[in-house]
């Protein structure tokens, strides 16, 4: 799997560049771009997304795929004002984002799971079968 900022330069999980763009989010937090932070983990079986998002309804994300590139949004609905209500300091929102990342071949696209809870979006990406490898023991000689 690859990670793709926003716009859609690949980068890969062990470059050089991750330090740069993993402090990217919070320099774009203050340009007001926003995006959350994201933990990817692989095992065997497949890939795990974890985006930080709290305080937002699971309908309002949107998860895609297209050619080969995985995209999660989050769309912010509008808000009906209360006229009998002043609000006298606002210091957090829930702006919308949008983070994409590009898929390998070996992704099976059509068993892609997503579930919101605590907080946290939980993509599962599994690996399809063949491309699973399988322990082996080698011979020391």
């Amino acid at each position: 799997m690859t990670l793709v900022k926003n716009n859609y330069r690949p980068v890969g999980f062990s470059s050089v560049f991750n330090e740069l763009f993993n402090e990217f989010p919070s320099f774009a937090d203050k340009a007001g771009l926003n995006f959350p932070p994201v933990n990817i983990a692989e095992t065997a079986e497949g890939y795990h997304v974890e985006l930080n998002a709290p305080g937002r309804n699971k309908e309002d994300f949107k998860i895609n795929i297209d050619n080969g590139l995985l995209t999660i949004s989050y769309e912010k609905k509008e808000e009906t004002k209360n006229e009998e209500v002043k609000s006298i300091r606002r210091e957090f929102s829930f702006q919308s984002f949008k983070r994409s990342f590009g898929l390998e071949d070996k992704v099976d696209a059509a068993n892609i799971q997503a579930k919101y809870e605590n907080g946290l979006l939980k993509v599962y990406l599994p690996k399809k079968a063949e491309v699973k490898e399988a322990a082996k023991q080698i011979a020391v000689q």
